[in-house]
């Protein structure tokens, strides 16, 4: 096999991870958001020092972060079979580990929001609420923006982390870029598969590194 059909066949391999990554980020960003905001939660039922919503996201952040990755993918494709005799199709691959990733990066995001929001000086909110401004139109308008210029390195470095741990899927057998290196070097017994893959996944750290510095650049906007 000359070189061209080994980076043609890891090319294949690369889009599934581009999928995976692309697939993560949208749904884990937000949902990263939103679980901060119940780990930040100060609702107790009937006016009492129980906090149900504080207590279920330090749960779910505890084990996300807590338990491996890998052992997560396989929880979710596996789960469903074991626990509920629902049969496993290979289509459910790509969604099995679009879910797992999605909820583990959600628990990390949610720590980063919710260092950056409760960094935000008390002071601005009371500014807010002189102003006029709604407790929404003060988060969304003027804590926001701030929070996401604050944590956008944290942000970087977990995005970056995401790119490498794509190749984790491989446990589930689909077929992104690691999958598919790990298919041909045994195919071929041929080391120049894993070198591909691994000047891959650099060039598209690359990319993405560079893309965030460009972010950050252009949100400081008073330097």
């Amino acid at each position: 096999m000359t070189i061209q059909n080994i980076i043609s066949q890891l090319g294949e391999g690369m889009l599934k991870t581009i999928l995976l990554f692309v697939s993560t980020l949208v749904i884990a960003l937000p949902l990263g958001l939103i679980v901060s905001f119940g780990r930040m939660s100060k609702w107790a039922p009937f006016g009492g020092k129980f906090k149900p919503i504080r207590l279920l996201t330090q749960v779910y952040i505890s084990i996300m972060r807590g338990t491996p990755l890998m052992l997560q993918i396989m929880v979710v494709y596996f789960g469903p079979y074991y626990l509920f005799g629902i049969k496993i199709s290979t289509s459910y691959q790509i969604y099995a580990a679009i879910i797992a990733f999605a909820i583990n990066y959600a628990a990390y995001f949610a720590e980063i929001y919710r260092g950056g929001i409760e960094s935000m000086p008390v002071g601005q909110y009371e500014a807010a609420k002189i102003l006029g401004f709604t407790k929404t139109q003060t988060f969304f308008r003027i804590i926001l923006p701030q929070v996401m210029k604050r944590i956008l390195p944290s942000i970087t470095n977990e995005v970056i982390t995401l790119v490498k741990d794509t190749s984790l899927a491989f446990v589930i057998a689909y077929a992104e870029m690691f999958t598919m290196a790990k298919r041909i070097a045994a195919k071929e017994t041929s080391m120049i598969p894993f070198v591909a893959a691994g000047i891959f996944y650099y060039i598209f750290n690359l990319v993405v590194a560079v893309v965030m510095n460009r972010i950050e650049k252009k949100m400081s906007y008073y330097r």
